[in-house]
């Protein structure tokens, strides 16, 4: 068993704090940026509109992910505390609220563009698996979103939190989320996927959603919420939302490629 008693701010320059959470955001954009530059993007007019593109993509993700966490964690005190909507520094980002900003915000960049959305949707699909890997290696060092107790061997106890030892989590999710997913991904994309825009959304849309629901049996929920309908947690309703919508997606770009 660990223990984990990590300082979440990484560097501090006189009175300035850089944490690990910003640093993860920052790794995570630049190694998926040189990535999709590189690798996943073939069509040159979308690698010419990129860099414009990721920069509305970053304020989405910013924006989308702490709208979301508002509304669907903790919408009775924001409701009372507007002002502390604008305190991202105090924490509180939903990873789903920032996929909807990626999806809102992808739509409109390719319509303005003449493009199909999913051509920019799959190429952010596949990169994505990168950032959720650094943010979750940042919600542990961070003893955030940790895990139920355990008394299995890698157990880790959170001095931050408690004296129980308890399920890594965020290393759980790290491992199925961000690297499993990314290999996945690939392996369809090496498989001819990208060529009918939307396949790599939609089987990212079921992986993730299948992986985040079976590893919140692992979390301790929003301590604000609590479990929900059928004892499940928020994150696992809105994953299974996520699903459907994959599912969905995947049934329809398959009837496509039958015809092509």
């Amino acid at each position: 068993m660990f223990t984990n008693n990590y300082d979440p701010v990484a560097i501090q320059i006189l009175y300035f704090d850089i944490r690990w959470y910003s640093l993860a955001y920052i790794i995570g954009i630049l190694v998926g940026w040189f990535l999709s530059k590189k690798i996943f993007i073939t069509d040159t007019e979308i690698k010419e509109k990129f860099d414009d593109y990721l920069t509305f993509l970053i304020l989405a993700v910013i924006i989308g992910g702490r709208l979301g966490y508002v509304l669907f964690y903790n919408l009775d005190y924001y409701s009372n505390n507007l002002i502390d909507i604008l305190k991202i520094w105090q924490g509180g980002m939903s990873f789903h609220g920032g996929l909807i900003g990626v999806i809102i915000t992808s739509i409109w960049f390719a319509r303005r563009n003449n493009k199909n959305p999913f051509s920019y949707l799959d190429i952010v699909s596949i990169v994505s698996p990168i950032g959720i890997f650094f943010g979750r290696i940042a919600n542990f060092i961070n003893s955030e979103l940790y895990g139920t107790e355990t008394s299995l061997p890698w157990g880790v106890k959170f001095i931050r939190i408690d004296d129980i030892y308890r399920h890594p989590s965020q290393l759980y999710e790290a491992i199925f989320e961000g690297l499993i997913l990314f290999l996945i991904l690939i392996y369809y994309r090496n498989k001819g996927h990208m060529k009918i825009p939307g396949l790599i959304s939609g089987l990212f849309l079921i992986f993730y959603s299948s992986f985040r629901f079976i590893l919140e049996f692992f979390r301790v929920p929003d301590e604000q919420l609590g479990y929900l309908f059928f004892n499940l947690t928020m994150g696992q309703i809105i994953s299974i939302i996520f699903l459907m919508v994959g599912s969905y997606l995947i049934f329809i770009k398959y009837e496509i490629k039958k015809k092509s």
